[in-house]
């Protein structure tokens, strides 16, 4: 296996998201892509996250490996590439390491020892959403960072063609209103509304470091699916439980 992408932030920020929710987890490469589905210890968070062949500019793989790594381990590594460094990831099989390249003005190597853990074969659930919102990013995280200073949870409601993110505590309440635009596109049959944790939605939105645009699906009191997509580069996505009301 012998893998080099051009672009360190790809890789970077990407783990830098993903290590908000889990930690140790497994890697799974193929000839097309590498990929990880985890889920995160509280059973309430769900990673998608696919980094395609085509964004890397070497691309070796001759079978399909499940590599086990800590991804803060993983991340402090990364976190010394530069900007303009390129990033190398091949397999030391007699080490049982991960051996990471870091090539710019010199070249920097370090090896990451693999984790021996159950493989747990996690599968993206087959959900129905109700609602379907693709907008900024900078919209949606301005709006979960509103919501911030009011409450824990917050209420994702589509009607007609509006979409408003809306919370509500015992001292105050706030809402935003995100309308149909060229910008925004909004998909709904009938209206929708649900709630989610804050918490958890303040490090699913920093997926916004990596793409322009988001998408947004959930259904009534259902889960909430946040997807961001580079073309023909990567795929960040997450599924969040909803959150019950003890109303």
């Amino acid at each position: 296996m012998k893998l080099t992408l051009a672009e360190p932030r790809l890789l970077k920020e990407s783990i830098n998201i993903i290590s908000e929710l889990v930690n140790e987890v497994t890697f799974k490469i193929d000839s097309s892509r590498i990929e990880l589905i985890a889920m995160d210890p509280a059973n309430v968070a769900m990673v998608d996250f696919k980094l395609l062949s085509t964004a890397f500019a070497e691309y070796e793989v001759k079978e399909d490996l499940a590599l086990a790594v800590n991804l803060d381990n993983f991340k402090a590594i990364l976190k010394r590439a530069k900007p303009t460094d390129s990033i190398s990831l091949s397999l030391d099989k007699s080490k049982n390491r991960l051996t990471i390249e870091l090539v710019g003005e010199n070249k920097r190597t370090f090896n990451l020892a693999l984790l021996n853990i159950d493989e747990n074969n996690q599968k993206i659930p087959n959900l129905n959403f109700g609602a379907r919102i693709e907008t900024s990013t900078s919209k949606f995280d301005e709006a979960i960072e509103d919501m911030d200073v009011v409450a824990e949870s917050v209420s994702l409601v589509v009607e007609g063609d509006n979409f408003t993110v809306r919370s509500e505590s015992n001292f105050s309440d706030a809402s935003v209103v995100i309308s149909a635009t060229e910008e925004t596109q909004i998909n709904a049959v009938d209206k929708v509304s649900s709630k989610y944790s804050i918490e958890y939605l303040k490090k699913i939105i920093k997926g916004s470091k990596l793409a322009d645009n988001v998408v947004i699906s959930f259904g009534q009191d259902y889960p909430l699916k946040v997807e961001y997509v580079l073309l023909d580069k990567l795929k960040l996505g997450f599924i969040l439980a909803p959150r019950v009301s003890n109303d």
